[in-house]
């Protein structure tokens, strides 16, 4: 057995299709979790309560915390730390190896790539947060507390990857005809990670031998666009003209003073004013090279044009 804590996102989801390959049962864990596989076993669970997540992790012999939260810096603050303390003791509890699934917010603003030596200096507070749940976790992993890992992800792009600044600005307005939006600045370079490949590389790394106690940057292609190129790839998957506008940050902050989920995005726009760069190259030595943005790009428009769910506002 092998559970997913969080279950309902895209990484979720694309974790319960890869596991079987490891001859695991899944175990779906969330407040409202719905199967994947036919024979994935649902657990309704809310992931502040150590009982529930406890008894979600019982029997398994890996967990993968992929939740996500609200976006709101005041969440992650209050109930971040408790999600994390509560998976790293049911998983303590149950000799269960446990994987935390990360973003990039707790390295703050690099000058050059980022990788898994990159110190962890924040400049936000959700950037705070991170920081100090990647310390927790490599702190019990390394005093033996728990067998841990952190794998961690650029921004996504994919066939499921709705909720990511691309889906509604670049693939959902270029398949109805539309221009493309692209955040801040599209003269810089900004990786991406393909969502397929960091479900798979999950699951590599949750069954892999000689992972515990580090952090794993999962496959991103090494060449990253800027947001003219990636404009321009999306476009021609497409078949439209490469048309976009650049939302500047001074409307965002303008707007951010009516949109909540804007306001919240303002402190991480230093991640689309300037490079963003990100070296996997660690994990592309031991286990698979990342998709190219070419092939991901391809994948991903044909997926949404075979896909009934709506392309975005």
């Amino acid at each position: 057995m092998q559970t997913i804590l969080g279950a309902g996102g895209v990484i979720g989801r694309g974790l319960a299709r890869e596991l079987p390959a490891y001859g695991a049962r899944v175990r779906l864990a969330s407040r409202h979790p719905a199967a994947v596989n036919p024979d994935d076993e649902c657990a309704p669970t809310d992931l502040l309560d150590l009982a529930q997540v406890a008894r979600a992790v019982a029997g398994s012999r890996v967990a993968y915390l992929v939740a996500g939260l609200a976006y709101d810096a005041r969440v992650w603050e209050a109930q971040w730390p408790r999600v994390l303390g509560n998976a790293i003791a049911a998983c303590a509890r149950h000799a269960c190896r446990l994987v935390f699934f990360d973003n990039v917010y707790c390295y703050g603003r690099v000058d050059g790539p980022m990788t898994e030596a990159t110190p962890m200096r924040p400049v936000s507070r959700k950037g705070e947060v991170r920081a100090r749940l990647a310390e927790r976790l490599l702190d019990a992993a390394a005093c033996g507390e728990v067998d841990a890992l952190i794998a961690r992800s650029a921004d996504f792009y994919g066939p499921d990857a709705t909720h990511t600044f691309v889906h509604p600005m670049v693939f959902a307005k270029l398949l109805r005809g539309e221009r493309a939006a692209w955040l801040c600045n599209d003269a810089v370079p900004h990786s991406m990670t393909y969502t397929p490949d960091a479900a798979r590389a999950t699951a590599l790394l949750g069954n892999g031998a000689n992972v515990s106690g580090q952090v794993w940057h999962l496959p991103t292609a090494a060449d990253p666009p800027d947001g003219r190129a990636f404009v321009a790839a999306v476009a021609a998957a497409c078949g439209v003209a490469p048309r976009h506008y650049v939302l500047k940050p001074w409307l965002l902050r303008v707007v951010g003073l009516f949109n909540p989920l804007v306001r919240e995005s303002l402190e991480m726009l230093y991640q689309n004013t300037h490079p963003y760069l990100f070296d996997s190259s660690k994990f592309a030595g031991r286990y698979f090279a990342p998709t190219p943005y070419a092939e991901g790009i391809r994948a991903t428009v044909a997926a949404l044009r075979k896909s009934a769910v709506p392309h975005g506002p």
